[in-house]
């Protein structure tokens, strides 16, 4: 008998899966697609030469995540490669404001009225933030706070809605860029902890950067995996699991899937009916003929590029796709260049380029021509370069990631009580109803994005329970 099986290859499967073998227990892990990756994958969507991320593409939290940080994955080809900007937000003018490695470089963005502000904002945190990232990404109940007062204070500044945050700033540049900043995790912006939500991507950036994976995102998966080989456990790909008969006897199951999907396999009934999914994605990945003709010179170097000309058009963009149930006109954008950094991503002098939008969940539209024209106003000639898309609305997405519930790629709703305490309300997020079974997908905290401490979180309530077992 196996101590534990892991059901989904995602980062967070991959990653429960290593740390589990790396304590000597014996692991298999099962994926119902012909290779590992989940929401970090890389394929050619477009043309051939053309390596596209499906999902995501930059790695602000990858490159921070203490469970990554702690396994020798550069050893196993993972290597971060970075832009000279992290990330820039361009204005209709021509000007933008930018998300540097430097904080004072981030603050003069801003604006002489706004740049003291945010380096009292940040400045105080970065001193402690591998220590504040470990707490703030380990709760509830896996460890126990290191810094219990940063953490305090962090909370005190982030568990406010983000819109109470920004009052503290004078002028649209600061403001623009930290509504973006939020928009990540496709919330309306008026929330609870969505300032902690700005705050964690802003210091992500001063701390370690906004990085892509050399070759593409599936680099991170694939050193997963190879790692877990290593450490003796096993992958097997285009296994598809219907209900827990499916899979070898186990002291303990762990699954990377959403709460709704744990229900049908493993019959949990209504168990996790409450849980809500967010609005949707509306994807685009492009073949460039050259680099996005940005008109602000900052653009031009940036791994990731927010677009929205203002605050309230990134905030009447969210409420439109979460709360009025329609796509907005004047979508808000988060793209990525990856061949700002990575050259090797598309033939010498093209580029691959995404960006998306938000939607209701489950919308059957077409959002592309409203996400063109969006590119247009800050990339003028930007459609000239397009050699080829591929497009995936909500149901493309759902195909692509079964975690992708309507589109939503945060695999939960991140509004209300829902952003902090996923998948219900519990002192124990990862376990279920059954006293085998686990969950350790981004339904769990700390939520959506490729850092794996959903699953280093959820191996460590495992491994607690199989050590307790005589």
């Amino acid at each position: 008998m196996l101590d534990a099986v892991v059901v989904g290859a995602g980062p967070n499967g991959l990653t429960a899966a290593v740390e589990l073998a790396r304590r000597g227990f014996s692991v298999a892990l099962f994926e119902a697609r012909d290779t590992v990756g989940g929401g970090s994958r890389t394929e050619e969507l477009t043309l051939p030469g053309f390596r596209h991320d499906p999902c995501a593409a930059a790695h602000p939290l990858g490159i921070n995540s203490p469970a990554f940080r702690a396994l020798p994955l550069e050893r196993y080809g993972l290597q971060w490669l970075h832009a000279e900007l992290p990330m820039a937000h361009p204005f209709p003018d021509g000007s933008a404001a930018v998300l540097s490695r430097s904080v004072a470089e981030t603050a003069a963005s801003f604006g002489p009225r706004d740049a003291g502000t945010y380096r009292r904002l940040v400045e105080p945190f970065l001193p402690h933030w591998d220590t504040l990232v470990r707490d703030f990404m380990s709760l509830p109940l896996t460890a126990l706070p290191r810094d219990p007062v940063t953490l305090a204070r962090f909370g005190l500044a982030g568990l406010p809605p983000s819109t109470w945050l920004m009052r503290r700033f004078r002028d649209e540049p600061a403001k623009t860029l930290f509504a973006g900043l939020v928009a990540h995790v496709m919330a309306p912006l008026g929330g609870l902890a969505t300032g902690a939500v700005g705050l964690v991507f802003a210091l992500a950036a001063h701390a370690r950067g906004w990085p892509v994976a050399r070759g593409g995102s599936q680099a991170i998966s694939d050193a997963l995996a190879a790692h877990l080989k290593d450490l003796g456990g096993s992958v097997h790909t285009d296994y598809e699991v219907k209900r827990l008969d499916d899979l070898p006897p186990a002291r303990a199951y762990v699954f990377d899937t959403t709460p709704t999907a744990l229900a049908r396999i493993a019959g949990f009934g209504s168990h996790y009916a409450r849980f809500r999914y967010g609005a949707a994605a509306f994807k685009v990945d492009y073949a460039l003929d050259g680099p996005v003709p940005w008109t602000a010179p900052e653009a031009r170097v940036a791994g990731t590029v927010q677009i929205g000309a203002d605050s309230a058009e990134i905030r009447t963009a969210l409420r439109a796709a979460s709360q009025e149930g329609r796509a907005p006109e004047r979508p808000f954008l988060i793209t990525v260049q990856p061949g700002v950094a990575d050259p090797t991503r598309a033939p010498a002098g093209q580029q691959v380029f995404w960006a998306y939008g938000h939607v209701p969940n489950g919308w059957t539209g077409d959002l592309t021509d409203a996400i063109e024209r969006q590119l247009e106003r800050f990339a003028p000639g930007f459609r000239d370069r397009v050699l080829a898309r591929a497009i995936a609305g909500p149901a493309e997405l759902a195909t692509r990631n079964a975690n992708y519930v309507g589109g939503d790629i945060a695999s939960g709703a991140a509004t209300g009580l829902q952003l902090l305490l996923r998948p219900k309300l519990s002192l124990h997020p990862y376990a279920t109803p059954h006293p085998a079974v686990f969950l350790c997908s981004s339904s769990t905290p700390p939520g959506p994005g490729v850092h794996g401490m959903s699953g280093h979180n959820a191996a460590k309530a495992v491994w607690r329970r199989l050590r307790a077992q005589p």
